[in-house]
């Protein structure tokens, strides 16, 4: 069925809704926060599994057990403590630094698939380096990562993804007061739920 009058009153709404004039800068918020986190986190979790994948020390095993039972949990578990902790402590409630923190704190659990790609590397390398006389700083940042590029890739697009599209902490976090300071996830899901 053909109308016999056109008109655009039904996208009255998208074109008169100031909300959605705020995309671009929606964009750059979760843009800077998901760019910072993923450094942060990529460091942390390479770092973390280089150390669990190659040093043996007391607690290693302790530690990757109770690090798996924990993983178990949902992260918005925490979500109160985490929002208490960041306001009351640092001061930090509805700022990204705030949640740049919260993401790339818990990152460093997320180890195990970068530990298991570390440990399928020789340890001959290692041991060959040391006896030329490299230390372990040169060791994993000169051999070990130029080996590793496929779970350091792999890491960063997980640690940059997460909180893309997160929701969840990032409205807990930044709120749902003022507009402009929205990441893309609350203001999709605002514009979606009217």
């Amino acid at each position: 069925v053909i109308p016999k009058t056109w008109s655009l009153d039904n996208y009255r709404m998208l074109l008169t809704d100031t909300t959605l004039f705020n995309y671009p800068r929606w964009f750059m918020n979760t843009l800077i926060v998901a760019i910072l986190t993923c450094i942060i986190s990529t460091v942390f979790v390479l770092g973390t599994a280089y150390a669990l994948s190659r040093f043996r020390f007391k607690a290693r095993t302790a530690f990757m057990k109770v690090n798996l039972v924990i993983g178990m949990f949902p992260g918005f578990l925490g979500m109160i403590i985490m929002y208490w902790v960041m306001k009351e402590i640092f001061n930090l409630q509805g700022n990204y630094l705030a949640m740049v923190i919260i993401y790339s704190v818990g990152a460093g659990g997320g180890y195990y698939i970068s530990k298991g790609f570390f440990d399928t590397i020789s340890k001959n390398i290692d041991e060959a380096a040391m006896v030329d006389g490299a230390t372990k700083s040169q060791i994993f940042w000169q051999i070990i990562l130029p080996l590793a590029k496929p779970i350091i890739v792999y890491t960063i697009l997980t640690s940059f993804m997460g909180p893309w599209g997160d929701y969840i902490t990032s409205s807990y976090i930044i709120g749902l007061q003022n507009i402009e300071d929205w990441t893309v996830a609350i203001g999709l899901f605002q514009f979606v739920s009217g």
